[in-house]
């Protein structure tokens, strides 16, 4: 079987990635691991298994922390993913973002006090590492933020692994919209008015006007044509209709 082939995700069984090209192969699926049955692979686990995620991660190579890539830049993606996280956890309460802008959400956090969500409390703590050089925050694979401080490594299976942090760390649209459109756009069918409406608008600002550039400060240089592909995909049954989005049906 070709490296191609070896890992990939697909929609089947409401939705499988499988790493077999790697020096531990394992299936990750995004339902309970039961309603898989019968999996000829070594290790098979469900996105509710996080310390057994993060340690697989870990041992075959595939992410490293946004705080030490090369060429991040880190703060700016911090601020971003708390931006995301503040958005969720108001919309979730009916609090108003006024336009939305950092500004604002500023003032949401405030609001918010202790009802703060523990992903932006821990991406929070490693900012202030970051810039104000405090101490390390002890943030382990049980926290909510761990796989936010996330990236997939440079390398064939770049892309694939990033989307399978989307799955993990779901209030970042952003990385989610870029590398699991899919998933994004199931989201978006399930969201109020105002948070479709920040996300089209974000989306619209921030990215599209520089697809490649946000692509690159996020996760690294694309690969070289030697080690490039695409997170491989086994279709499973399409929708009857598009789901709309931002700009129209599914693209």
């Amino acid at each position: 079987m070709s490296r191609m082939q070896a890992n990939f995700w697909t929609s089947h069984f409401g939705g499988v990635y499988v790493f077999q090209g790697v020096r531990s192969p394992a299936a990750i699926s995004t339902l309970d691991l039961k309603s898989l049955g019968e999996v000829p692979i070594a290790q098979v686990m469900d996105l509710g298994a996080r310390n057994q995620i993060a340690d697989w991660l870990e041992r075959n190579g595939l992410v490293e922390p946004i705080v030490r890539a090369r060429g991040a830049d880190a703060a700016a993606t911090l601020r971003q993913k708390m931006d995301f996280i503040l958005v969720d956890a108001a919309d979730r309460l009916g609090l108003e973002l006024g336009d939305a802008r950092r500004t604002e959400l500023r003032k949401v956090a405030y609001k918010l006090g202790s009802a703060l969500p523990e992903e932006f409390l821990g991406l929070a703590a490693l900012l202030r590492w970051v810039e104000a050089g405090g101490p390390w925050p002890k943030i382990t694979s049980e926290h909510p933020a761990y796989f936010y401080m996330l990236r997939g490594k440079t390398g064939a299976d770049r892309d694939l692994v990033n989307m399978l942090l989307t799955e993990l760390a779901p209030m970042d649209v952003r990385q989610m919209f870029i590398s699991h459109k899919e998933l994004f756009y199931a989201q978006y069918a399930g969201w109020s008015d105002r948070k479709k409406t920040y996300v089209a608008d974000f989306l619209a600002r921030e990215y599209q006007v520089d697809r490649e550039g946000a692509r690159t400060a996020l996760f690294g240089p694309e690969p070289g044509m030697d080690e490039l592909h695409r997170p491989q995909m086994a279709e499973g049954p399409k929708p009857a209709r598009p789901v709309a989005g931002p700009w129209g049906g599914r693209r």
